[in-house]
């Protein structure tokens, strides 16, 4: 729920083979007939200057262009690179006064136009609840080395129709923005973004990108469920597609720390008290214990997380505190307490209302005290009181905590689904992708995604994005892999961090897989160690090499130790199925 900051890209996209057919087709491998193969696009050149560029776009339907700047090569750089020469253009779509605060309301956006132009057009979905027009580079964290404005895509970013300094979470509060949060933005400002590019260029774009991670992984999905026509190859990180069960499920797991916190459970440093850093220190290396050796090699990192839900358990193989807790070790109560946050939040019946979260080597990261302790009381608190909920709480914007450990959360759960007169779209309506794993439009069109997730994050569950994927599985009567891949990465938290490999390129990949035909395998991902140009990770242990290479392999593979060779280097792993071939768990 807080701003987020995506997996890293690792290598920039060489330009595609021109002259291909629109539609030409190609065998989808899986006995299900043919699939067509898109073209790629080609480069073309601004057509005068950015200060024209806003005469000439005045006339966008409901677009009011505030601003078209040019912004010399080397003004932006990333990882010692010089960002060429582009436009910067700024601007707002359907202004408006709300009927229900009285306050001003636009979906303001940027977009940066290169002025040598790869003909292609990358929707960046921000994180958080939005509300921040942030630089339209395309840029994906973890340590970026180069992002989508670099590599000569037209840009667009958004605050998807609401600003932060309106109250945060209070825009919840008009029934619009509540709606353009959750998917309308997106519909308005595509045809927009398309228009503004051919004032720019003369022509539209020949091939269309959305990408994000976190808020901007569900929009993501929420873009290829709803507009599968609009956008030719999607990337999600992280995606919190069922973004209102799992702002609940946080809230669920802030009550069972509250009840064994040794401080006041209101504040963060207080919620905290219930599982400290030494004892997920311990967990994380209990399972490291446990799990690590499962993939071939002991080197700090789990690769097969499914084996290693098998072998591991909570109850047994964490030390139980014969007395005082010292930090290498959890009391009963502790246990009873925390084991519901990693099975899955339930209603007070047991019934489990959002996925589980598999026990891995990052618990222990820097990363995870903000969405275990802080989020819950200052985040979750107002998206699920006031953005999701009908109807809206006033306490949630009052008293974040308060509201937080005193929520009945089957109560909530209702209200999540809820509508009346003035909200007519419930949370899970305008939040989640309509028929999820329904993208047979996307696919037979010949448009790809690609989807990422950190085993160990610990807001979005990887479990839920992996039970998505099975769901796509399940729609298509087969392996989905003729159009998708789900990319999990071993220690990652939320987007990146933690003990991983979380530097790699997935935006290349999915270029070349929608333009050229060329389906992605495993994709090798970096650690950031010193010397990184893309920043270091400090969070990477010291045994580890600065530059440890893994294979991130396609969904339901797992890196496996080749049992020879350098163990630090990607070369010596190669993807295998999981050691456990029983049922999936969803």
């Amino acid at each position: 729920m807080k701003r987020s900051t995506p997996l890293g890209l690792a290598s920039s996209i060489t330009a595609a083979a021109l002259g291909l057919a629109a539609f030409q087709a190609v065998a989808d491998g899986h006995g299900r007939g043919r699939l067509p193969q898109l073209a790629a696009a080609t480069p073309a050149a601004l057509a005068g200057t950015c200060e024209e560029l806003a005469a000439r776009a005045s006339g966008l339907p409901g677009t009011v262009i505030t601003g078209s700047t040019t912004v010399p090569a080397g003004t932006l750089a990333l990882a010692g690179q010089p960002v060429a020469e582009h436009c910067r253009v700024t601007g707002k779509m359907n202004e408006r006064i709300s009927p229900a605060d009285g306050k001003t309301y636009a979906i303001g956006f940027e977009m940066r136009l290169p002025k040598a132009w790869n003909g292609r057009f990358f929707h960046q979905g921000n994180g958080g609840i939005d509300g921040s027009v942030v630089p339209a580079t395309g840029s994906f964290g973890g340590g970026p080395l180069t992002h989508a404005l670099l590599q000569g895509f037209a840009v667009l970013s958004s605050d998807a129709g609401h600003t932060l300094a309106q109250g945060g979470p209070a825009f919840g509060l008009d029934p619009q923005a509540r709606l353009d949060y959750g998917y309308q933005a997106v519909g308005t400002l595509t045809p927009m973004a398309k228009q503004l590019i051919a004032a720019a260029y003369g022509k539209a774009p020949d091939r269309s990108y959305f990408g994000g991670c976190s808020n901007g992984g569900r929009h993501t999905l929420i873009a290829a469920a709803r507009y599968p026509n609009d956008y030719d190859g999607y990337l999600a990180g992280a995606p919190g597609y069922r973004l209102p069960l799992a702002a609940l499920a946080n809230i669920f797991g802030a009550q069972r720390y509250a009840s064994v916190a040794t401080a006041d459970p209101s504040t963060p440093a207080g919620l905290e008290t219930a599982f400290t850093a030494a004892e997920r220190r311990t967990v994380a290396s209990a399972v490291l214990a446990r799990c690590d050796a499962l993939d071939g090699a002991a080197d700090g990192l789990v690769q097969d997380t499914r084996a290693c839900q098998k072998a591991f358990s909570f109850t047994r193989d964490v030390p139980t505190c014969p007395g005082s807790r010292d930090g290498s070790c959890l009391t009963q109560a502790q246990k009873a307490a925390i084991a519901p946050i990693f099975s899955g939040a339930t209603t007070a019946n047991g019934e489990r209302f959002y996925a589980g979260f598999p026990f891995d080597s990052g618990l222990g990261a820097g990363g995870i005290p903000f969405w275990e302790f802080t989020a819950p009381l200052a985040l979750d608190s107002g998206a699920v009181g006031v953005i999701f909920k009908v109807p809206p709480s006033a306490q949630a914007l009052a008293n974040g905590p308060a509201f937080s450990l005193g929520l009945d959360i089957d109560a909530t759960l209702a209200e999540l689904r809820a509508t009346n007169a003035t909200f007519t779209e419930s949370a899970m309506a305008f939040m989640t992708p309509p028929h999820a794993s329904d993208l047979s439009t996307l696919r037979r069109r010949g448009a790809k995604i690609m989807v990422y997730h950190g085993v160990s994050d610990p807001i979005f569950s990887v479990s839920d994005t992996e039970a998505w994927y099975r769901g796509l599985s399940r729609e298509t009567g087969g392996d989905p892999e003729d159009f998708a891949r789900l990319y999990r990465v071993p220690g990652m938290g939320h987007c990146s961090g933690g003990p991983a490999t979380d530097q790699a390129d997935f935006l290349g990949p999915l270029v070349a897989w929608v333009e050229q035909g060329r389906a992605p395998g495993s994709i090798v991902a970096s650690a950031r160690g010193a010397g990184n140009a893309g920043g270091v990770n400090a969070e990477l242990p010291a045994s580890w090499a600065p530059n440890r290479t893994r294979p991130l392999c396609p969904y339901p593979n797992v890196a496996r130790y080749k049992g020879y060779g350098d163990v630090e280097s990607a070369a010596s792993w190669r993807c295998r199925p999981s050691r456990h071939h029983g049922r999936h768990d969803d």
